[in-house]
């Protein structure tokens, strides 16, 4: 139902070592230059996606990415966890190791044997070579992909700290003067510290995607199937085919989705829908896998696994999410895309103007240009948009609301007018008796009559007058039960009275009130007339007030009559109806508005698909029709549906507020810390640290999205 799903052809990567958007850039690129198609990469999932070209192999694509700097392995299993220290763990504590004593050598005398220029560049060597490998390696690939990322800002800094140190120690050595042109620690230290940034980050990254990791957790591991001889044996999920049968006994997890074909029970269905009240369901009904049976017995028969189950489908949603950027995440794309060589030069000037401007030494002009370099972060700016997104999309659908991209998220907090269809939107799609107006006869011949002749009939109308009527109607015997093709039923009773029931052609002889729904007439006499109404669905005036008082624009659009939508419009205080709409005239009308401001689209019907389609955003429910479902961009999931629609909005402000946070703080911090650093105002140890605190601060406030307001 809900369309999110990887092709069945695609290979997935786990790529170790991606730390910001641009290592992403870098990836893709060289996905897109080996021929691969559907190509997704997610640097804060670690992992990429894409269908390979029959020239080259997944493998060979996997040993490729790896030689441009990130590590690479084809995923075999989406729940493999890796095991033991990450990467960028052992990496860190490696350079720690011979970092820490260097560092020390600052606080011993100038006569010490840690101030032995020989021996600080034997200690600085592993972690300057460590650092061409994953830096250098990383930057110049980026070069040649055309996305130069921070990676070569970081080995451009450790570079120049390291070789100045070299022609400093031989210039000098066997001098007093030696230890002032020695800043090997400066090298190792911007390699250690940015590792740390790197663990940290990391750690932080994690924690944005925790979402996905809850609703995995939900997927169970085994289940109970009947076997050729109807014995239940235990099976692992993987084992499970489409067509078998499986036991659900009470407490149990239902392992996939599928159909009841035995038994009754009732269903919590929270952890997919976010609907607290648990549902009872039997015989014929659908089954949703990881939703669990808190009381009965079932047998399921299997109608969708693996990559088709509801539960898989959202987590996709949740893990492709941050691929549909906001309109906001393309200004910090563009600026992220030629920082890195505007950074370059503002270090090389800082450098001249230090040396040759400012009559500085040498060393200190380089110490400021190293700073420069160091303390630029557009890792910053290139996780602004991404954290925050898969953290909203994700507390999102851990409510019952799917979100299909960051794109939309912008898009709902900017919303201006919300356009809602009728039938199956505001109403039940059922409807209630509003008056039984007896104008000849008995009320209770009426109702049993209704009852009995509205049971043979399939139209939702008929069925609830049934559904209304069947606590106060008796049985009576009829026969002779006819339709009247587009009109309504006949039938005769026990006395050999002709009962008609149907609309007002059935009387359009007898009387000229048209304002009924439904008339009954006995031996061609009028009867009796029956005014319904549509049932309003529950909490639909609380929530359209409340958009009302956020100054939404509300508009009922539908094709029902007109006076029908008045009454539902009065009931929920809509001023504004547009009845009795064919579908192309609703697609005109949501034209209209979206060209006005972000309008937004509530419906469920296939005739609601166009508009759905044309709306800035289009929202449909998970009872709603396929053709809906696949062409809204956000699912509400539940058996009201609408009770979300706030909490939507909600959250999609809040995302996007938080985004902008980000982005500030990103923007704020690079325009006064380059500044700062190219003054002399830090030394590049400090700078790194800065530069790493930069990146929490936020994943940070991303993360704190799952618990915002």
């Amino acid at each position: 139902m809900i369309q999110a799903k990887l092709e069945n052809t695609a290979t997935v990567l786990d790529v170790e070592d991606m730390t910001c958007a641009n290592c992403a850039i870098g990836v893709e690129n060289q996905l897109k230059k080996l021929g691969a198609d559907d190509i997704k990469v997610n640097f804060a999932l670690g992992e990429a996606s894409f269908v390979a070209p029959k020239s080259i192999s997944p493998d060979e694509i996997a040993k490729i990415i790896t030689n441009i700097g990130y590590k690479s392995r084809i995923r075999e299993n989406d729940k493999d966890e890796k095991q033991g220290l990450s990467s960028i763990e052992k990496k860190f504590w490696f350079s720690l190791f011979f970092t820490l004593p260097l560092i020390a050598h600052m606080f011993l005398p100038n006569d010490s044997f840690m101030q032995n220029p020989i021996l600080q560049f034997g200690l600085a060597c592993p972690v300057f070579i460590l650092g061409v490998f994953h830096f250098g390696k990383s930057g110049l690939s980026s070069l040649r992909n055309g996305a130069p990322n921070m990676d070569v800002l970081i080995f451009i800094g450790s570079a120049s700290a390291f070789f100045y140190s070299i022609w400093g120690a031989y210039i000098s050595y066997g001098t007093s003067e030696t230890h002032n042109f020695l800043f090997f620690e400066t090298s190792a230290s911007i390699i250690s510290l940015v590792f740390l940034g790197n663990l940290l980050e990391h750690r932080s990254i994690t924690k944005t995607t925790s979402a996905i990791k809850d609703l995995s957790a939900m997927q169970v591991k085994t289940a109970m199937r009947f076997n050729s001889k109807g014995e239940a044996e235990e099976i692992t999920y993987n084992a499970i085919q489409v067509g078998d049968l499986l036991l659900v006994n009470t407490g149990d997890v239902i392992p996939i989705d599928g159909i009841i074909i035995e038994g009754n029970g009732t269903i919590d269905e929270s952890m997919i829908s976010g609907e607290s009240i648990p549902i009872n369901k039997e015989k014929g009904h659908k089954v949703i896998g990881s939703t669990i049976l808190t009381d009965g017995n079932i047998i399921v028969q299997a109608e969708a696994i693996g990559q088709n189950t509801v539960l898989s489908k959202i987590i996709d949603l949740v893990k492709n999410a941050q691929q549909d950027k906001p309109n906001i995440q393309r200004l910090g794309d563009r600026i992220s895309a030629i920082f890195v060589p505007v950074v370059l030069g503002i270090s090389f000037t800082t450098f001249l103007l230090s040396k040759f401007g400012l009559d500085l030494s040498t060393q200190q002009s380089m110490l400021q240009a190293i700073a420069v370099l160091v303390i630029s972060c557009p890792c910053a700016m290139g996780l602004a948009t991404p954290t925050a997104v898969m953290v909203g999309i994700g507390r999102a659908a851990k409510t019952g609301i799917l979100i299909k991209g960051g794109s939309t998220l912008e898009e709902l907090a900017k919303t201006k007018t919300i356009i809602f269809d009728k039938t199956g939107t505001l109403t039940t799609g059922k409807f209630t008796i509003k008056s039984l107006n007896v104008i000849d006869g008995n009320k209770q011949e009426i109702i049993d009559l209704l009852f009995n002749i509205e049971g043979r009939s399939a139209h939702p109308i008929a069925k609830s007058i049934v559904e209304n009527l069947k606590t106060k109607a008796k049985g009576i015997s009829l026969s002779n039960i006819e339709e009247i093709k587009g009109i309504g039923l006949s039938a005769t009773d026990e006395s050999s009275n002709k009962w008609k029931v149907g609309s007002y052609r059935i009387a359009s002889e007898l009387t000229d009130d048209k304002l009924h729904e439904v008339y009954i007439l006995k031996n061609n006499k009028l009867m009796a007339t029956l005014d319904i109404e549509d049932e309003i669905k529950p909490q639909a005036k609380e929530i359209i007030t409340e958009l009302i008082n956020q100054g939404i624009q509300i508009i009922l659009l539908s094709g029902d009559r007109k006076s029908k939508c008045d009454a539902v419009a009065q009931k929920l205080n809509i001023q504004t109806v547009f009845a009795e709409q064919l579908p192309n005239e609703k697609l005109t009308k949501v034209e209209e508005y979206s060209s006005k401001g972000n309008t937004v689209m509530v419906g469920d019907g296939i005739n609601d698909a166009p508009a759905l389609a044309r709306a800035s955003v289009g929202i449909s429910f998970g009872n709603a029709t396929d053709v809906s479902i696949n062409t809204a961009q956000v699912v509400l999931l539940g058996t009201n549906g609408i009770d979300k629609l706030t909490e939507t909005l909600r959250l999609s402000k809040l995302t996007f507020k938080t985004i902008k946070q980000n982005l500030f703080w990103a923007f704020f911090y690079n325009m006064l810390a380059i500044p700062v650093a190219a003054f002399g105002f830090l030394s590049p140890i400090i700078a790194t640290a800065t530069m790493g605190l930069s990146d929490i601060v936020v994943i940070g406030n991303s993360i704190l999205l799952k618990v915002k307001k």
